[in-house]
């Protein structure tokens, strides 16, 4: 049926039927673009499915990663597989190259080197999809969020927001002999209040406990008020986040010089246990891991 025959049908008696059928007939001019964006909406399923074997998802990730990529390029706006790309790189970036930079640091300080200058280049890499999205999305986000007004976050720019304050703060932390990288520590902990303002509970405490690592981080952040954050990440989290455990520990115990409090906050991540087919399965095996890496090597830390 031609297009031209569609739309004086919708002007027939009875017309008022044929909506959905018009609306079909005009994607069906694009058949490309809905075959990209049942990809994009697949992909993004993937990237929050649950997943329990670590190598498993370290194998899994460059292909996942590159092939998600390839279409956002198409697609720059579809916030599902932007906040999932971020998500697997700052993920990556964090548990398969800035960790094995810790663990080389002892042994091989150029090559620890090397893998952290790559970690916070994924890490920025992340950055730059959410934050790619959001401009998409909302022309103009990225003047406004430098510029101190405040950009709107939608319900589906929430995980966008995250992903692109956490990629940005951990890339941060990487860079702190980089001047203009840390002078951007403040647009990073306002992208991340940006969520909080709009929805503290995200993530079931994710947003917390990244809120208490920047208030930790910041120049003349109040440590009382990180302490306050973690504990409300731990409250909404119903204390199955190893992570928050060990931001924790390393956020308020260890600068703080006190290593009982780190030690029983590292243990206690370490001991967290699954239950089947939970979503934090893979982010806490990682955080698992590094508490134990931690404890192993508490008495260097102190």
């Amino acid at each position: 049926m031609a297009l031209r025959s569609a739309t004086s049908l919708l002007r027939a008696p009875g017309g008022a039927l044929l909506p959905p059928l018009f609306a079909l007939l005009l994607t069906a001019c694009s058949p490309q673009q809905l075959v990209l964006r049942n990809m994009a909406d697949q992909l993004a399923a993937q990237g929050s499915a649950g997943e329990d074997d670590l190598e498993l998802a370290r194998d899994a990730s460059a292909f996942y990663l590159k092939l998600s990529e390839a279409v956002l390029r198409d697609l720059p706006g579809h916030a599902g597989l932007a906040a999932a790309t971020a998500g697997g790189f700052t993920q990556y970036a964090y548990a398969f190259v800035a960790f094995e930079a810790d663990r080389l640091d002892s042994r091989d300080a150029r090559a620890a080197q090397r893998l952290r200058e790559r970690a916070a280049r994924l890490y920025r890499r992340g950055r730059d999809h959410a934050l790619s999205a959001l401009e998409s999305r909302h022309p103009g986000f990225s003047t406004a969020l430098r510029t101190g007004g405040v950009p709107t976050l939608e319900a589906a720019d929430l995980p966008l927001a995250y992903w692109g304050a956490a990629a940005w703060g951990a890339a941060i932390s990487l860079s702190k002999d980089d001047p203009d990288a840390v002078a951007d520590l403040p647009l990073a902990h306002r992208l991340a209040t940006l969520a909080w303002q709009a929805d503290p509970a995200f993530g079931q405490g994710d947003l917390a406990s990244l809120m208490g690592s920047f208030e930790a981080a910041r120049p003349g952040g109040s440590a009382a008020q990180a302490l306050a954050y973690f504990d409300e990440a731990l409250r909404l989290s119903g204390g199955r986040s190893a992570g928050t455990l060990v931001a924790k520990a390393e956020g308020i115990a260890q600068p703080a010089g006190d290593k009982d409090a780190f030690l029983a906050l590292l243990r206690q991540a370490a001991a967290i246990r699954d239950e089947p087919g939970s979503t934090r399965s893979l982010a806490n095996e990682v955080m698992r891991r590094r508490a134990r890496w931690l404890l192993d090597n508490a008495d260097d830390l102190f």
